[in-house]
């Protein structure tokens, strides 16, 4: 058997960028080098909002990297989308610490992705992804950790770790599928004719109010823009959540690195900005993020968030909108329920019993919900 090296990076600039991304693939922009040195560089991860970099990374018994994983330290449950804070309590109230933890993540990003990251080149991948799995927990273990926790990741992942003996868990989510619509008007049509009445009344609305939309990419998105958009994006925070994880750097540094991955659909009113709508596109897909507003406009957040992806998603050829996290009421725009997965390494057997007894029955109830939530699809063929 070949033995392998696990050692954990304080900095994802201790990684070699190229080495990095052939691990990570250039399908998910959130997983790449660029993506999480933007984080880190920007300030939005560290010791002031508590997702501390130790980023990991498996080497073969020649010193060469094999597979890296997005891995941070945590010291509470917040920006995870994924909620445990009931574990902790428990955990807590018996006498047990839960914090600090171990999260294999991609910080304040609710989409689904690869988190065991394995060279391509490597010939066994199953074998590498098992040893991954049980150095990762391992190291959760030896470090005295109650947990490490690997969120939104894929299903292949999921499984990996399962078989590694990590807990699955599932959650909801909403996409819209791009079924080879020619434009949005062929994406309407396949809608229940009081959906279509509504989605389109919903757009005029959104239109009448003499406002301008702009959809700039990367480099084309100027300074000005983004002072905007991080208002924008400040004054939805307070209203919803009250802490502002991603500092105004991050959001140009993110441009300067992903390029035209990086898209901004603006609304502006005589010149003036007034909504914006920050998306990452990559491997076909169209990521929605972070949107924020000024003043009240009618059904703005739908035409910006949800329709204008739809209709970029359909010219671009992409296969999908991921939508972020939540929201039942996208359903009734096209968006429709699909799993999340996460899986969950607990080193204390007790801990592990109990949450495992309570995953089955969450599980039961996550899929009886989706069941219950896919029989409201707006599609005529539903």
């Amino acid at each position: 058997m070949p033995e392998w090296s696990l050692t954990l990076h304080a900095s994802i600039h201790e990684i070699d960028s190229a080495l990095w991304n052939r691990c990570a693939g250039g399908d998910n922009p959130f997983v790449s080098h660029g993506f999480l040195s933007a984080l880190e560089d920007s300030g939005s991860v560290g010791a002031r909002t508590g997702w501390i970099p130790r980023h990991a990374v498996l080497r073969d018994q020649t010193g060469t990297i094999a597979a890296v994983a997005p891995l941070f330290g945590k010291g509470h449950s917040y920006g995870e989308y994924v909620f445990d804070q009931t574990w902790a309590q428990a955990y807590e109230q018996a006498g047990g610490r839960y914090y600090p933890k171990f999260q294999v993540a991609v910080p304040f990003s609710p989409v689904t992705g690869p988190r065991l990251l394995i060279d391509p080149a490597q010939p066994e991948p199953e074998i590498l992804a098992h040893a991954m799995a049980e150095a990762l927990a391992q190291a959760c273990d030896e470090l005295g950790l109650s947990s490490i926790h690997a969120t939104f990741c894929t299903a292949t992942d999921q499984q990996r770790l399962v078989e590694a003996g990590w807990l699955a868990r599932y959650g909801l989510q909403y996409q819209w599928h791009n079924r080879d619509y020619r434009d949005f008007e062929d994406f309407l049509s396949a809608l229940s004719s009081r959906k279509r009445k509504t989605l389109r009344r919903e757009r005029r609305d959104a239109q009448a109010c003499g406002l301008t939309f702009h959809t700039k990419q990367g480099h084309d998105i100027t300074d000005a823009d983004w002072r905007a958009f991080y208002r924008f994006y400040q004054s939805t925070v307070d209203r919803k959540w009250g802490n502002a994880y991603l500092t105004e750097r991050f959001f140009p540094l993110l441009a300067a690195r992903l390029g035209a991955q990086v898209v901004l659909m603006t609304a502006e009113h005589d010149g003036t900005p007034v909504a914006a709508a920050l998306n990452i596109m990559g491997g076909g897909v169209l990521y929605g993020r972070n949107w924020g507003c000024e003043g009240q406009w009618p059904f703005l957040h739908f035409e910006l968030c949800y329709y204008r992806a739809i209709e970029f998603a359909i010219a671009h050829g992409l296969s999908r909108v991921e939508a972020g996290a939540q929201g039942e009421h996208k359903i009734q725009r096209g968006y429709l329920p699909v799993l999340t997965r996460s899986t969950h390494h607990l080193r204390d057997p007790a801990l592990r019993d109990a949450v495992a007894n309570f995953l089955v029955s969450e599980r039961d109830a996550i899929m009886a919900e989706k069941d219950a939530l896919e029989t409201l699809s707006p599609y005529r063929d539903a």
